[in-house]
């Protein structure tokens, strides 16, 4: 039987949006399994203290600034990466934000703003990835962050839904077409994290949305950042080789019930 199923040894993971929160446990999780990560974030003094907590686990790891809602930006990205490492054979597409607004008051400034970080960003960062990996000779991993959101319908979230529900269209075809390159495209959906996006404590600081989430959720809490990495883990490495255009719900059974 093959023992190192999971390991990540020696391949090459982007992580975008690793300065704070679920990119930075992933992208630890990452090098944890032998993966050479890149951090990156708009935040590039965070990403550097990201990559030096990796290295200080005595793992490997870069980082940079990147803008995922600019081509360019994102071309460059991948260009620090090979110059550095060599190639490229994983992308996790983490980076995102929310606005909570309801349909009927939805501004053009938050939608426009919102899909331009959670869809189109997955779109450019992949877009410049798979230039690399195509130029490599095929093979690699592309895992895209969705959300339980873009399942299922939750009040206040129009912008982030309609984005997450295109991420996971998105990745289904990306899987199609790249497939005879041996490309894998795979998404998660995670449910309710401890971690609080950035401008929604208030919400969440709300006991009647706590009270919700416990309720509806069957495992009855909240997810901990480092029950994600199992499931990034499996998706990049050779244990989900015949796995692509999947999205795993990581949910504690939120949209089972």
């Amino acid at each position: 039987m093959q023992t190192d199923l999971f390991s990540l040894s020696n391949r090459v993971a982007i992580i975008t949006g690793s300065a704070r929160g679920l990119g930075q446990t992933l992208a630890e999780g990452l090098a944890q399994q032998g993966a050479r990560v890149v951090v990156c974030d708009l935040n590039k003094e965070g990403a550097e203290a990201t990559a030096e907590r990796i290295r200080a686990a005595g793992g490997k790891a870069i980082s940079t600034f990147v803008d995922v809602t600019e081509a360019e930006s994102c071309e460059a990205l991948v260009r620090f990466a090979v110059n550095q490492y060599g190639r490229v054979d994983i992308l996790v597409n983490n980076a995102g934000i929310d606005i909570v607004e309801p349909a009927g008051q939805v501004s053009e400034e938050g939608w426009s703003r919102v899909l331009d970080v959670d869809l189109k960003g997955v779109l450019n960062a992949s877009q410049s990835v798979i230039r690399q990996m195509s130029k490599q000779g095929g093979g690699g991993s592309i895992i895209n962050v969705s959300s339980i959101a873009g399942v299922v319908a939750i009040p206040g979230l129009t912008s982030y839904s309609a984005a997450k529900g295109g991420v996971i269209l998105l990745t289904r075809v990306m899987a199609l077409e790249l497939a005879p390159q041996n490309i894998r495209v795979n998404a998660i959906a995670p449910g309710y994290l401890e971690n609080i996006m950035t401008g929604l404590s208030d919400e969440h600081a709300k006991p009647e949305t706590e009270n919700r989430i416990k309720t509806r959720t069957p495992l009855g809490r909240r997810a901990q950042l480092a029950e994600l990495v199992g499931p990034v883990v499996f998706l990049a490495s050779d244990a989900a080789s015949y796995v692509t255009g999947a999205v795993l719900a990581v949910d504690g059974g939120y949209t089972a019930a």
